[in-house]
């Protein structure tokens, strides 16, 4: 393939502006300001393509037109007392293979993600996750977004959080 001159200044111009990549452990907390969730513990699963967030009582609503997807969540593990409702417009609902080889189809929604600053949209899916240790699991999609580079042996390299619970005060 030969390269006009164009398609070299687009490259030259990509390559300089792109920012450099962030490490981050096998858990972090981030926040979900689009859904009113100012801390949620993630899992980092590089084996998983699309982000779950934990979700129940899951509907989906029509408003001027739109469809709309409204649940509830307990942001915190271990805290079933601590409820929020949240709305977000539906992206689609698409078949997904959980990790245990079971087929469920989950609604679709595109919100910010922030982790210690650093902000950037991201698809996620809905799906109970009331069994598991963490309430959300941040994707490969999700990952590639950010630009995160993951080290499976830390835990938190961009911060620990204490007295969470008093954010949702």
């Amino acid at each position: 393939m030969r390269l006009t001159k164009k398609t070299k200044q687009i490259r030259k111009v990509a390559g300089a502006s792109k920012p450099s990549k962030t490490l981050i452990g096998r858990s972090e907390w981030c926040s979900l300001p689009d859904l009113g969730l100012p801390a949620v513990k993630a899992r980092i699963d590089t084996g998983a393509r699309t982000s779950a967030l934990h979700a129940f009582d899951i509907q989906i609503v029509k408003k001027e037109e739109k469809k709309f997807v409204r649940f509830k969540i307990h942001p915190l593990q271990h805290n079933s007392d601590l409820v929020r409702e949240c709305e977000a417009p539906l992206i689609q609902q698409r078949d997904v293979i959980s990790s245990n080889g079971e087929r469920e189809k989950r609604c679709v929604i595109k919100t910010m993600f922030v982790f210690s600053g650093l902000s950037f949209p991201a698809e996620v899916t809905l799906t109970s996750r009331h069994k598991m240790q963490f309430r959300m699991l941040l994707g490969r999609e999700a990952l590639k977004r950010a630009r995160f580079i993951v080290d499976p042996s830390k835990a938190f390299v961009l911060g620990k959080m204490s007295d969470v619970s008093s954010l949702y005060d």
